[in-house]
């Protein structure tokens, strides 16, 4: 049995703390830090009865030095890092201190740049190796599972992989006329981003949403899906053997897009600080401070997410097509947790993830993708946890797919 420390007090800590408190008999002791100790009481108290001991404490996850006094005082066998991606590197540099593995859910991003790269993590493989201690990046589902599904087609279904597209659906209506499901500064910048994909050896990019397709979901129905650049892609490119293509879709309502266009067209996406009655404001910031909080979501919504990779290549010498996906019930998730899809498809492969290090099956000095690591006990954990696949040897694809 082991300890685990949590860092973060959101939507995705909520369900990371309850599943954990679910497998007592691998997580024995939870302390859930956060800037605000309050949201860590409340996730605790949430939990109720259960085997696992959980404390609370009050960390500032930019101060290396407060994340190393806190391991160095709770001891965990792993912390799992699902706070802001600016934090990655603080907590990583902690971590490498303490000699303690690390696990999260989003790569390293820069405050004052919507830029999305491991390059800054990846710089650390060489430290975690000689420190004998594993750092696995990404374990959330997109990125995370998604990654898994790609290493699980390749082992079992192909030769060769030449195309992979990454697929995520959001059938969930929460009522509010605008609100984003995650993170609103996260979810804004990834979305007002530039579009990016990788192609015979190339990244081409394109203005964000240029690309618009029609796929028909399964228990969602027809959706648009628009072509965005998600961190996965980049390491993908870099450990799937063979690969020519590499794209990734997200779907958004008309009512979405109108209401995005809009807070852009008046500069409030911009993360410029302007100067109002004598304090700089950051436009996006103060956006997410009035739009709802994601946490807030999950008694309003209704509907499911898929969220799945299209593959294709060659299999005996034959061309082969392959599909795998979940789907998630965005009530069945806030029943089981208090917290919707969109936290929960991130929460439980956290978790798992977690669970693979701990117990020694994804556990090797260095840093890692999860792509890197075998893929089969991480699913057959996963399904257990609640998050099962379909596969489709067959699929329909949309014109262009």
């Amino acid at each position: 049995m082991s300890r685990v420390l949590i860092i973060g007090a959101g939507g995705v800590a909520n369900v990371v703390a309850h599943k954990c408190a679910m497998n007592p008999d691998v997580f024995e002791d939870i302390c859930i830090a956060s800037r605000t100790v309050s949201k860590c009481e409340a996730i605790r108290k949430s939990i109720g009865e259960t085997k696992a001991g959980i404390t609370t404490a009050q960390l500032d996850a930019d101060d290396t030095a407060q994340v190393i006094a806190l391991i160095r005082e709770f001891k965990p066998d792993i912390v799992i890092n699902v706070a802001l991606p600016y934090q990655d590197l603080s907590i990583m540099d902690a971590c490498l201190e303490t000699e303690t593995d690390y696990l999260d859910t989003a790569n390293y991003e820069p405050p004052e740049v919507p830029k999305f790269e491991y390059k800054w993590q990846w710089a650390y493989r060489e430290k975690f190796r000689d420190a004998g201690i594993t750092a696995v990046l990404g374990c959330g589902f997109d990125p995370g599972v998604t990654g898994v599904f790609s290493a699980y087609a390749l082992k079992h279904y192909f030769d060769e992989i030449h195309s992979i597209d990454i697929v995520d659906a959001n059938g969930g209506d929460h009522g509010y006329p605008f609100a984003t499901n995650f993170n609103p500064e996260i979810n804004i910048r990834e979305i007002t981003a530039k579009g990016r994909y990788f192609k015979d050896g190339k990244w081409i990019e394109t203005e964000p949403l240029e690309i618009k397709q029609t796929y028909d979901f399964d228990k969602i129905g027809p959706k648009n899906i628009y072509l965005l650049y998600h961190e996965e892609l980049e390491s993908l490119a870099d450990n799937i053997p063979g690969i020519k293509q590499i794209r990734f879709w997200m779907t958004f309502s008309d009512n979405y897009i109108n209401h995005l266009t809009v807070l852009q067209n008046v500069g409030m996406t911009s993360i410029e600080p302007v100067e109002f009655k004598g304090m700089k404001i950051e436009p996006l910031q103060f956006l997410k401070a009035v739009l709802p909080d994601p946490a807030s979501l999950g008694p309003r919504t209704k509907g499911k997410t898929n969220i799945g990779c299209i593959f294709k290549g060659i299999k005996d010498g034959k061309e082969k097509t392959y599909y795998i996906y979940n789907i998630c019930d965005h009530q069945e998730a806030y029943a089981e947790v208090g917290s919707q899809a969109i936290s929960y498809t991130t929460g439980v492969p956290a978790v798992t993830g977690a669970m693979m290090v701990l117990k020694g099956l994804w556990k090797k000095p260095g840093v890692y993708n999860v792509e890197e690591f075998d893929p089969d006990p991480f699913l057959d954990e996963l399904a257990k946890q609640g998050l099962p696949w379909i596969e489709d040897h067959d699929p329909v694809l949309p014109e262009g797919m």
